[in-house]
């Protein structure tokens, strides 16, 4: 029987064709702890809650489900995942001192109570920062460096949150917005090195700006791996994926990195 999932694509599509490079937030200090170019560098999940006096706030700290709260600085923007719903809002830093505006998300309900509760919380309190620095130094990501940000509210509590690279920073580009139309079967491909070799086969998908689709590319076997997609036979499926050029690519490898961005439709193929 055939199941199709499209997920707001006319939506996904546009997004995705508007996507452009991260930048920073609003002018920083000149000094490398608050240097806004590395607040938009990484990922940055919540590790520690500290109150006015010091003392720490576990229930501040979620992990609901093995996830820990995690903020994303990109543009004027700032998203927070780990939750139930994703939050967004805007932000400026000035120096030191860091404004978000008022917090808006999606309105999908979840049976954990304690988990919407938590996200309210948090809805309502970052707003409320004051100020923001870099912990450990000048770090900075081409260094290797594992950073740490310090949010301090107006009330005088912190919030600590370890540095994760983006995937910009991992790979030292932009990277480029595409869909690739994943075929339900592995098909033959050859490779000097591996004997019966199956690899996915795959054709671009193109779309105009209002998200409506235009036309496909040829099909292609597909040597390489999309981080975060694992294929399962008989799926067919339209990924949005970000692809990012390697500065120094392995001799017998792609120079491309590719990464799930979304899975855009998802079909069960009939007789499976």
């Amino acid at each position: 029987m055939k199941r199709t999932w499209k997920i707001l694509l006319a939506a996904v599509v546009a997004q995705g064709l508007a996507a452009c490079a991260h930048q920073g937030g609003a002018a920083g200090g000149a000094g490398a702890k608050t240097d806004a170019s590395i607040l938009t560098a990484y990922h940055w999940r919540l590790q520690q809650a500290l109150n006015a006096t010091g003392a720490p706030q576990p229930d501040a700290v979620n992990t609901h489900g093995g996830q820990a709260l995690q903020l994303t600085f990109a543009g004027e923007r700032v998203s927070v995942a780990g939750l139930c719903n994703m939050l967004g809002g805007g932000y400026r830093v000035d120096g030191a001192r860091m404004t978000i505006t008022q917090m808006a998300g999606t309105l999908r309900m979840c049976p954990d109570q304690a988990l919407m509760k938590y996200e309210r919380d948090v809805a309502e309190r970052l707003p409320t920062v004051s100020g923001w620095e870099i912990l450990g130094g000048a770090a900075r990501p081409e260094a290797g460096a594992q950073p740490a940000l310090k949010l301090t509210f107006a009330d005088g509590s912190q919030w600590r949150l370890a540095g994760t690279p983006t995937d910009e920073t991992r790979y030292g580009s932009a990277g480029e917005t595409m869909f690739l139309e994943v075929a339900p079967d592995l098909v033959p491909c050859s490779h000097p090195l591996i004997p019966n070799m199956k690899c996915m086969r795959v054709r671009t998908v193109s779309y105009d700006a209002a998200g409506v689709k235009q036309g496909y590319g040829d099909w292609e076997a597909f040597y390489g791996n999309i981080q975060g997609y694992t294929h399962t036979a008989g799926v067919r499926n339209v990924l949005r994926i970000k692809r990012y050029t390697l500065a120094n690519p392995p001799a017998d490898a792609s120079r491309y990195a590719y990464v799930l961005d979304m899975t855009v439709e998802s079909e069960q193929v009939s007789g499976r």
